[in-house]
């Protein structure tokens, strides 16, 4: 690679982390403006919006609320990610690339489709809008995620392993527990984060399978239609903020691992 290729491939990276990072800048910024209304000028800075986010009983039980569907939707995901993922890399039988592609099929599918069938068959099965009914979506959204990050990972384990734990005396089952799981750990907490991320960001299934009680996505998406206000900055900040510490854990506990 030449000096002047490497020097246009750096004017690039940089040029897209100003494109990223500027935007994100100046929402941040603008959630300390000490004013009803979104733009330039700033005359003064206030800390108001988001000691009222922080405050505010509504938003911080929206926050708790969104936490607990991603919680609960990503328990159930890794469960049966884990367990279809085991299924495809362990075991040999006939329409296995059928049942790969049955699995995979909910993270291709664009979103307001699948929110749409989800609402329908949530109705199906008597399921009413509600906390339920997003769980059980968020969590088919994330299964081919989880299974796709486990396959990988079992992909790269040492036959070796199993067949010693085996030699052991273990069964399939202690063999998983024992040996298998723990291989798995790694995967398992960035799909885990991956999932809890995506589920707190859910805006079109929350919206099409939540009842009453918004998610946060859908609360911001409310507030919007009476137009920008420093508010909404305020609480995508703190939103930014906690998804950077959760990628930070994430990052760290991966390293460990």
């Amino acid at each position: 690679m030449t000096r002047h290729t490497r020097l246009i491939m750096q004017m690039i990276y940089w040029a897209f982390v100003l494109y990223l990072f500027i935007p994100l800048s100046l929402m941040i910024l603008m959630g300390f403006k000490d004013s009803n209304f979104i733009g330039f000028p700033i005359k003064s800075l206030t800390l108001d919006w988001y000691v009222g986010v922080i405050q505010d009983m509504e938003i911080l039980s929206i926050f708790g609320y969104s936490f607990t569907i991603a919680i609960s939707s990503t328990a159930i995901a890794l469960v049966i990610g884990t367990w279809a993922a085991m299924l495809l890399t362990k075991a040999s039988f006939k329409g296995k690339v059928i049942l790969f592609a049955l699995i995979t099929l909910p993270a291709v599918v664009p979103g307001i489709i699948s929110a749409i069938s989800l609402r329908i068959y949530s109705q199906t099965l008597g399921i009413d809008p509600g906390m339920m009914a997003v769980i059980l979506g968020h969590a088919v959204h994330s299964v081919p995620f989880v299974t796709l990050v486990s396959m990988a990972r079992l992909n790269s384990q040492p036959l070796s392993h199993v067949e010693a734990a085996q030699d052991l005396g273990a069964d399939k089952l202690v063999t998983f527990f024992r040996i298998t799981l723990p291989y798995l750990v790694p995967a398992l907490i960035g799909a885990g984060i991956f999932c809890m991320l995506t589920s707190f960001d859910d805006f079109v299934r929350s919206f099409f399978l939540g009842g009453y009680e918004p998610t946060l996505p859908v609360y911001i998406f409310a507030q919007l239609r009476t137009g920008m206000s420093p508010e909404i900055n305020a609480i995508s900040a703190v939103v930014l903020l906690i998804t950077a510490v959760m990628g930070l854990t994430a990052e760290r506990l991966l390293r460990r691992k």
